[in-house]
């Protein structure tokens, strides 16, 4: 299994447990801002962490989030996963396929399609009612 963080760690973990699963990896995957490119949505990920591809290679990885928003950070991640020699596949508890960017491709995984903005319990402090409160702390 690989977590992305950090909203995969906590449904991860979950799954990881309930399938009896001892390898298990994480990701972290960040994409420019709109203040930082003057075309977000075609902007390349940087990977700040990602496992080896020794850990990947001929190993089906279960690739974990919590939504499937737009799609970019977890095709991303399958991509990745894909080209080092794994076998991916997707899954989330919440798929967006109104904001999708990958035409067809969906998650191989999901509990529940919805166009609803998730605020997961595990990141209530993130929400948007505390950035408009200015309680938010980095």
């Amino acid at each position: 299994m690989l977590m992305i963080t950090r909203g995969g760690i906590i449904p991860g973990g979950m799954l990881a447990e309930a399938m009896g699963l001892t390898h298990i990896l994480t990701a972290a995957v960040d994409f420019p801002s709109e203040i930082e490119s003057d075309r977000p949505l075609m902007a390349w990920p940087t990977f700040i962490q990602f496992p080896s591809d020794v850990l990947l290679t001929g190993r089906l990885t279960l690739i974990v989030d919590d939504i499937w928003g737009s799609g970019r950070t977890i095709t991303a991640v399958k991509n990745r996963v894909a080209s080092a020699g794994g076998i991916p596949e997707t899954c989330v508890l919440h798929f967006n396929p109104y904001r999708n960017l990958f035409g067809k491709l969906k998650p191989d995984y999901y509990a529940e399609i919805t166009s609803a903005h998730i605020v997961y319990p595990w990141e209530i402090d993130r929400g948007p009612d505390v950035a408009l409160s200015g309680q938010e702390q980095g």
